[in-house]
């Protein structure tokens, strides 16, 4: 049995071309997101899924806590703040190492996108809070708007958003070229309970994100940071 809860799988919205044969999709997101007060747009970054807590550092799986090469770096960190998490679980995005996309201007390995505590996800504030305190920045804030009330137009937006180049200028490592962000995550900035997390977080993936002919993890390397030398390197 687990001693940890892996982090819940994110619907695609329907206009999300980059699905594949495991991707849920949620048809009705419309509805659900007119429920929603403020919603928080923040950049998908391409990284691993990866959880801090007083237990250990995990991936994707929550199986047990990983030993990977590229999570060492992050394994140190957590045994510096693993006696201050409490009941708070740390998900981030683990760009340690290079997946399909790099960042030439990335300056921090690790962003927190979701903090969750017992049966609760925090709200954004909370979220930004917390990961302050232990010195990690989140994930970019892409828009913030309040309940949107005209769907074609919603979903045009939302279009022109991803074309954007993001916050760490992307570079495509298999095309050799300048390319958009991932995607989009869409997340209600309220707190929600767990077992409601499908109706509060969305996503969109980009056409023909994932490119690779093997599994990253055969011959993977290690991400530059803007700041090399500094704290957040090799910690």
């Amino acid at each position: 049995m687990a001693i940890s809860q892996k982090y819940g799988r994110t619907y695609h919205y329907p206009f999300s071309p980059g699905t594949t044969s495991d991707d849920r999709i949620q048809h009705d997101y419309w509805e659900k997101i007119q429920q929603i007060p403020t919603l928080i747009h923040t950049e998908k970054l391409d990284g691993e899924n990866n959880c801090l807590s007083k237990y250990g550092v995990f991936a994707r799986s929550h199986a047990a806590p990983t030993t990977s090469p590229w999570t060492e770096d992050l394994r140190r960190f957590w045994q510096m703040i693993r006696n201050d998490l409490g009941d708070l679980e740390f998900f981030l995005e683990n760009l340690y190492a290079i997946h399909s996309i790099e960042y030439n201007t990335l300056g921090h390995h690790y962003h927190v996108f979701g903090i969750r505590e017992n049966e609760r996800w925090l709200s954004w504030e909370e979220t930004q809070f917390y990961a302050g305190l232990i010195d990690l920045p989140t994930v970019p804030v892409v828009k913030i708007e309040q309940t949107p009330a005209d769907q074609k137009k919603f979903e045009k937006e939302m279009l022109d958003l991803v074309t954007g180049s993001g916050a760490f200028d992307p570079f495509d490592v298999h095309d050799k070229s300048k390319t958009t962000m991932e995607g989009i995550v869409s997340r209600n900035a309220d707190g929600y309970a767990v077992d409601a997390f499908a109706q509060n977080v969305f996503k969109y993936v980009r056409k023909g994100h994932v490119k690779t002919d093997e599994h990253w993890t055969r011959n993977w390397k290690r991400a530059t940071l803007i700041n090399e030398g500094g704290k957040h390197v090799d910690l």
